[in-house]
């Protein structure tokens, strides 16, 4: 089986977080590669993707990024994923990384996506210039997943987000904001191709599990969900994710798709 760790929604300001410098450096025996789901930062500072890339110095497995939304309030989104890539993260903004482990070829598409909402709730290309540029970026990253999935060559495929693809994984956040967490334009391409299984942050009041329309599984990995460095699944021959029950323990917990 191939183990993937994840995480979302650390936000780090300056100062560390307790625990995870170590949780990271545990990781090499527990995971095959590790998987980030935006929102490192709290304001998109470079002293604060400082402060993360050093925490996760001692972590010697595949790390895979996309960024969030913080990551753009200082316009510094440019010198963070230079910071990122240079400390050895892949950071996906539309694109995919491939990578064999131990045999099986495991293929990664990701980008931060965007809201607009979901079926029978969702933002239109119509109206306002405004609206119009809101309705299209949103439709513009679902095309942009969808182009990244489709160039992967993989036996197992994941799709990586900062923004949700369903609204399952929303559940508890307030409804009226659901459009801004997510969009129905990740979730078409993720079932497109069969996917086996979506990784997503953002929603810190969320569910942890969720499920497309097309039966792909999906996580919610946000710190604030999980409440733990991170979470590990696995990937079995056909795609079935587990779950360990805490991020640092051996013996592994199920979990229902």
């Amino acid at each position: 089986m191939i183990r993937v760790a994840a995480v979302g929604d650390v936000h780090y300001g300056i100062h560390r977080l307790p625990h995870f410098r170590e949780a990271f450096a545990r990781l090499s025996g527990e995971a095959d590669v590790f998987l980030i789901a935006g929102d490192l930062t709290r304001t998109g500072k470079v002293e604060e993707i400082a402060a993360f890339i050093d925490d996760l110095s001692e972590c010697r497995i595949p790390k895979v990024a996309v960024l969030g939304n913080h990551e753009y309030q200082s316009g510094l989104e440019r010198r963070i994923v230079e910071a990122l890539e240079n400390s050895g993260v892949h950071v996906l903004e539309g694109g995919g990384v491939e990578m064999d482990i131990r045999g099986m070829k495991l293929g990664i598409a990701g980008i931060k996506g965007f809201g607009g909402g979901f079926i029978g709730a969702c933002g239109a290309d119509f109206g306002e210039p405004e609206m119009k540029l809101f309705a299209r970026h949103s439709r513009e990253q679902g095309r942009l997943l969808h182009d990244a999935l489709e160039q992967l060559d993989s036996t197992h495929r994941i799709a990586l987000t900062h923004f949700s693809p369903i609204e399952a994984t929303l559940v508890g956040e307030k409804r009226e904001i659901f459009p801004f967490l997510g969009s129905y334009h990740l979730a078409e391409p993720i079932d497109a191709f069969g996917v086996d299984l979506a990784i997503h942050g953002h929603a810190h009041r969320g569910m942890e599990q969720g499920m497309t329309a097309g039966g792909v599984p999906v996580r919610n990995v946000a710190y604030p969900v999980i409440r733990v460095p991170y979470r590990v699944y696995s990937l079995e021959p056909k795609g079935t994710p587990m779950v360990k029950g805490k991020a640092w323990e051996t013996t592994p917990k199920s979990m229902s798709s």
